[in-house]
């Protein structure tokens, strides 16, 4: 859970999810691509990339002039995996209550 907490947090924000979003397709992508579209300016996506690196979820890497970005989905695997879990702890005490509530 404790590595997982950061990519929640980091995701819990409409901009990073719509990067992320964004990222997913597969090709790496310059802040001017990502900037496209958004009501933010291209110095918060700068942020937002950020606090996604910080997280684990966003790599980079220079060429020529440009920084392409690329998402990494092992922490969002990771995360849900976790969530995996806890919804299957979840369901057990609810089976448990259940039988308590019917016997």
């Amino acid at each position: 859970m404790k590595q997982s907490a950061p990519v929640f947090a980091a995701l819990g924000d409409p901009t990073r999810l719509r990067l992320v979003s964004r990222l997913a397709r597969g090709e790496p992508l310059t802040i001017s691509q990502l900037t496209e579209g958004e009501r933010v300016t291209r110095q918060a996506i700068s942020k937002h990339l950020e606090v996604l690196s910080s997280a684990g979820l966003v790599s980079d890497r220079k060429q020529g002039r440009e920084r392409f970005y690329a998402l990494d989905a092992g922490p969002i695997d990771d995360a849900r995996a976790y969530l995996e879990q806890v919804s299957t702890q979840w369901d057990r005490a609810i089976a448990r209550l259940k039988a308590l509530v019917e016997s």
